[in-house]
């Protein structure tokens, strides 16, 4: 079979406008999700539930550094019976709000799925049976109609890709790209995009404060006290004694001032 040779023209007016094209398409998707978000008020009560559950996940985690009395001290605030925060703070389950779900679903649709429809569909019709590229190694024939969209060739290699093959590879593969310009957490990745929305109904679902300090009541109150720090001492008199590599420099240096 002759190799196949791509007009360099290809480049210039079919291969790079698409690249740019679907970047650009990013960027206005990213600016103009920040510009019609709404922005959720946070109510001071939720705040608070939730720097309380960090401080005590804190506790669990490195209490060991903690004296035994301030490690007490600090589990009796959480989980005494009368006076503890896990057990006097009674907050009502959140009601989820069908109507704001429904809007952030229309909202995302609009800001991703829709443009991706429209620019998908402008490309396929402006650079129609272009192939752009031919990717570095050999694939089997499975891969055609995923690389080779709007051309039917039976004869042609299945590394070759096409032009709409090319803009949806694009739109999957510029990730790295929009991180680096946009930073992390950007509405430009649609890989992300479509993550969140497919595990958009539990995000979206309202955490109930009463199960989540009940959970963590019962993490800290079976949690160990265990002293990292109770025999500091006494190693830190072994490693000096041991004469490491710090100590025989300092000897040295030492030895070396006395004689001049």
């Amino acid at each position: 079979m002759a190799e196949l040779l791509i007009d360099p023209n290809i480049r210039g007016w079919v291969f790079l406008p698409i690249v740019v094209i679907t970047f650009l398409v990013g960027i206005i998707r990213h600016y103009f999700s920040i510009l019609i978000s709404s922005q959720k008020k946070v109510e001071l009560t939720q705040i608070q539930d939730s720097q309380a559950m960090i401080r005590a996940r804190l506790l669990r985690e490195n209490g060991k550094y903690l004296t035994p009395q301030s490690f007490a001290m600090r589990r009796h605030y959480f989980n005494n019976e009368e006076t503890g925060y896990f057990k006097t703070q009674k907050r009502a389950p959140p009601s989820p709000n069908s109507t704001a779900m429904l809007s952030d679903m229309v909202k995302g649709n609009f800001i991703n799925v829709l443009p991706m429809i429209v620019i998908g569909g402008w490309i396929n019709w402006m650079f129609s049976g272009f192939v752009t590229t031919k990717v570095p190694f050999p694939l089997t024939l499975r891969f055609k109609p995923m690389l080779q969209r709007g051309i039917e060739l039976a004869s042609l290699d299945a590394a070759w890709v096409s032009s709409a093959s090319w803009y949806f590879l694009n739109v999957f593969g510029l990730r790295s790209i929009y991180t680096l310009v946009l930073g992390e957490n950007n509405a430009a990745d649609q890989t992300q995009t479509m993550q969140d929305q497919m595990s958009g109904a539990a995000v979206a679902m309202p955490q109930d404060p009463k199960a989540a300090f009940k959970a963590e009541w019962e993490a800290l109150e079976i949690t160990e006290y265990q002293n990292a720090l109770a025999n500091i001492e006494t190693e830190m008199l072994m490693s000096a004694s041991s004469g490491g590599p710090s100590e025989a420099v300092y000897h040295s240096r030492e030895d070396g001032a006395l004689k001049n």
